[in-house]
């Protein structure tokens, strides 16, 4: 039984990664933004762990973990929290940057710094939900995109450096998924939101199991995923 912890797990392709994952029996570890968060997810997810932390602030991560109990290995470490918020270069304040480049960026990369221990142990996985926004920038996505393109390096750069540990390193850049999130971007943008003309979080979800499950000879490095319709 493999253990993974996993970011994002109440909505979206979280919660459908997170489902899949529960559902052929193995462990996983839920993390949530605050404990009546934590409280929602295990009531969801019967025999899950949870993790309590604020990625907005990610100062604060490394003790809010060590206050806590943690798998002893840990098999997949999946980054798929992530915020939003769209305007021009002219009208975003230092807030919106920062939140969107802690929650997007610096928080990731700090809870990657605290599993290494057992990720290495089992020569386990970091798989982080990117975006297209992650490889190509769009005017009004700035500061979401300068997040993304920030994810993308901290994937590449630990991809070479845990190569030797046997750790796998993945990201996938969904293109727009119908989710909270992307209800949001399209209130943003002043348009309809038709869930329907969007990926479905379950077949992200399959893309993110296969990587997961590739026999070790081999190793998904980068997978896009684009709207078929």
């Amino acid at each position: 039984m493999a253990t993974h912890v996993i970011t994002g797990a109440g909505s979206g392709i979280g919660a459908a990664v997170a489902r899949r994952l529960h559902e052929r029996g193995d462990e996983i570890v839920l993390h949530a933004r605050d404990a009546g968060r934590a409280k929602e997810l295990a009531a969801a997810f019967p025999g899950a762990r949870t993790l309590v932390g604020d990625l907005s602030d990610p100062d604060k991560l490394s003790w809010a973990v060590s206050h806590q109990t943690l798998p002893d290995r840990v098999d997949s470490l999946l980054h798929i929290a992530g915020v939003v918020d769209l305007g021009p270069v002219g009208d975003l304040t230092p807030k919106t940057w920062r939140n969107q480049l802690n929650v997007n960026l610096v928080a990731p990369a700090e809870l990657t710094r605290l599993f290494l221990p057992q990720l290495r142990v089992a020569q386990g996985h970091v798989l982080f939900v990117n975006s297209g926004s992650g490889l190509n920038a769009h005017a009004g996505w700035s500061a979401y995109a300068a997040s993304k393109h920030g994810l993308k390096a901290l994937a590449d750069s630990l991809r070479h450096e845990e190569h030797a540990n046997g750790v796998r390193v993945t990201s996938v850049y969904p293109g727009r998924t119908a989710s909270p999130m992307q209800a949001k971007v399209h209130r943003q943008e002043g348009k309809e939101y038709d869930p329907a003309q969007w990926i479905d979080p379950e077949s992200v979800a399959t893309t993110i199991l296969m990587a997961l499950d590739l026999p070790r000879d081999a190793e998904v490095n980068d997978l896009t995923v684009r709207p078929g319709r």
